[in-house]
C-alpha cells in the first residue's frame, strides 16, 4: 500500500469516525443529576394513576419470556412454552399473551415446534451473548442460523470494547451487518446499561444503536452487570424520542435485567408512556425481558 492511499484510507476513518461524534453533538445528552430530578417528578405523579388493574394486564402482553439459564434442555424449554404460554391461550380473553419468548439460538427449534399459541414471537439471543467478544463473522453466522431456525427476532450485546475504544465506526457498521443478516427479524441491540456507568454514555450507546439501524434499544443482558435502573430507562427514552423527531423514525425499547415484581413493570411503563408518549405502548416498540415476572402480573390481575 503506497504513503499516498495509506493517508487517505486514514482520512476517510476519520471522516467517518468524526460523522459519530457529529451526530452526538446534535442531541442534548443526559445528566445524572437533570435524570435523577426528573425521574422522581415524573415517578411521584404518575405512579400511582398507572398502578391498576389495566395496566398490569397491558404489561402481561408487552414480556418477552425469558430462559438463559445454561442448564436449560429441550425438555424444560419445551415445558416452559407449554405450561406457560399455550396453555394460557384464551383462558383470559381481555389479557394479550406474552409478545414473545426468549432462548439462546439451540432451542429456537423447539420452541417453533411446541408453540401453538397465537400472535407470540419466537426470539434469540446471538451475536456472542452476553459478552460479544467473539468474531464479527461468528456473530454475523449465529443470527443467520438463528433465523433459519425460526427466529422472528434476535438479541445481541453491542460490543463494549469497541464503545469505550471510541471506535464508533466499527461498533456501528457490526450492528449494520448483523442486521442485514436477520433478513425480515427484527433486532434488539443490549447496550449493557448496568456497565456503562453513567447516563451520558447510555445516550451515546442508544444513538449509536438507532443510527446503526435497530429496531430496538435494549438494556441489560441480566448476566454479568446490575440490571436496569429507573434512570438508565429515561435516559434511553429520551433519545429515542429525540431520534424519532429527528429522523422520523421509531425505535423500540426493551427493559430486562432484575425485573421480578409488577411494581417495577409499572415504574417503567410509566416512564415509557410519559417520556415517549401513548404510541410506545404496544408490543411492536415496547417490551419488558423477564423470566419470573409472567407469574407474578398473573397472581396480580387475578388478585385485582
Amino acid at each position: 500500500m503506497g504513503i499516498h492511499h495509506y493517508e487517505h484510507e486514514c482520512e476517510y476513518s476519520d471522516i467517518k469516525a468524526n460523522k459519530y461524534l457529529d451526530i452526538f453533538n446534535k442531541y442534548d445528552l443526559p445528566t445524572e443529576k437533570a435524570v435523577s430530578e426528573k425521574v422522581k417528578i415524573l415517578l411521584d405523579k404518575h405512579y400511582s394513576e398507572n398502578f391498576n388493574s389495566e395496566v398490569l394486564k397491558k404489561i402481561h402482553g408487552l414480556i418477552d419470556l425469558t430462559s438463559l439459564n445454561s442448564l436449560d434442555t429441550k425438555e424444560s424449554i419445551w415445558e416452559m412454552v407449554e405450561t406457560k404460554v399455550n396453555s394460557y391461550e384464551g383462558t383470559h380473553p381481555d389479557v394479550e399473551n406474552v409478545a414473545a419468548i426468549c432462548t439462546y439460538p439451540l432451542f429456537v427449534e423447539t420452541v417453533k415446534q411446541a408453540l401453538t399459541a397465537q400472535g407470540v414471537k419466537i426470539a434469540s439471543v446471538a451475536g456472542g451473548f452476553p459478552s460479544s467478544q467473539t468474531f464479527p463473522e461468528v456473530k454475523i453466522a449465529e443470527t443467520a442460523l438463528a433465523v433459519m431456525s425460526g427466529a422472528d427476532e434476535i438479541d445481541i450485546v453491542m460490543n463494549l470494547g469497541y464503545f469505550w475504544e471510541e471506535d464508533y465506526e466499527t461498533l456501528a457498521d457490526e450492528i449494520n451487518e448483523i442486521k442485514e443478516s436477520c433478513r425480515n427479524a427484527r433486532l434488539k441491540v443490549i447496550i449493557e446499561t448496568g456497565a456503562l456507568n453513567d447516563v451520558e454514555n447510555i445516550g451515546k450507546a442508544t444513538i449509536l444503536t438507532c443510527y446503526s439501524g435497530a429496531d430496538f434499544v435494549k438494556t441489560s443482558t441480566g448476566k454479568e452487570y446490575p440490571g436496569t435502573t429507573p434512570e438508565a430507562v429515561y435516559a434511553i427514552c429520551r433519545m429515542l424520542k429525540k431520534y424519532n423527531e429527528m429522523e422520523g423514525i421509531r425505535t423500540g425499547i426493551k427493559v430486562s435485567g432484575g425485573i421480578r415484581i409488577a411494581e417495577d413493570a409499572v415504574k417503567y411503563y410509566t416512564i415509557v408512556k410519559e417520556t415517549l408518549g401513548k404510541d410506545w405502548l404496544n408490543k411492536d416498540l415496547f417490551r419488558i425481558g423477564a423470566s419470573h415476572l409472567v407469574e407474578e402480573i398473573r397472581k396480580r390481575i387475578k388478585g385485582n
